[in-house]
């Protein structure tokens, strides 16, 4: 990387909030309330993006509907939005529960965002949760009120539109006034992750092995690094790019 790294943007559960594949689990759980034939490890690889919009690509799937991750935040189905809808209203209540009693923040990360503010290094959130999910989460840890990060960005920061597009990205970028994204990193522990960095076009795109997914998920799609867990970032950020001192 060429440019000095002015921002990185993190993904929150499975890469700065420990989740304990909670984020699956929820969404699979509301979808066996409402006899929805998909697995478990349906929704380890496609959390990152709009919950709303899971729900109907899942849906749309168990109807036949030929359909990739990488196109997404392609598709439109607003026939089965209302049942899409039913389901997601009944995960949202499971995944707020969860974290009104259950959020810590991954083991190293926030000694990471200390580490970027240090270094003069902008730290940003971004998820496929909707406002209510990520207030919870901000609520619990405190993020904003202790310095620790300068922006959290959810999917109605974007209108709706997640990840895989890379808009939450660019959202970022606009309101920390970094104008271009070969300065930025996106780390995440999920394929929409990696392929909303790519799809920003960010300098650095990282998966991390602390979430729901394997190396050999994560490898199947564009990165420049894989690591064990953000704690791992600093190290990188200094034997790579170029990083105040």
């Amino acid at each position: 990387m060429n440019h000095s790294i002015e921002l990185v943007v993190f993904d929150l559960s499975g890469t700065t909030v420990e989740d304990d594949n909670a984020v699956a689990k929820s969404l699979y759980t509301a979808a066996q309330e409402f006899n929805l034939d998909v697995s478990l490890e349906d929704f380890e690889k496609t959390i990152g993006t709009n919950k709303i919009h899971l729900y109907q690509y899942m849906i749309a799937k168990t109807q036949g509907k030929d359909l990739t991750i990488e196109d997404f935040e392609k598709y439109d189905f607003p026939e089965i939005l209302e049942e899409a809808m039913e389901i997601f209203e009944r995960y949202s209540v499971i995944m707020i529960d969860y974290y009104r009693n259950h959020v810590n923040a991954m083991p190293g990360a926030e000694e990471v965002f200390e580490w970027l503010h240090e270094r003069g290094i902008k730290v940003a959130t971004d998820t496929g949760f909707h406002r209510d999910v990520t207030n919870a989460i901000m609520e619990g840890l405190q993020w904003k009120e202790k310095g620790l990060i300068d922006l959290a960005v959810d999917v109605e920061s974007t209108n709706g539109v997640g990840r895989p597009a890379p808009y939450m990205v660019f959202h970022a970028m606009q309101k920390l006034d970094i104008q271009s994204v070969h300065g930025v990193v996106k780390i995440g522990d999920t394929p929409a992750d990696l392929l909303s960095g790519k799809n920003a076009g960010c300098g650095a795109n990282i998966g991390v092995l602390s979430g729901a997914n394997s190396a050999e998920v994560l490898g199947k799609y564009h990165h420049t690094h894989i690591l064990p867990s953000v704690r791992e970032l600093p190290a990188l950020l200094e034997s790579e790019y170029r990083v105040s001192k």
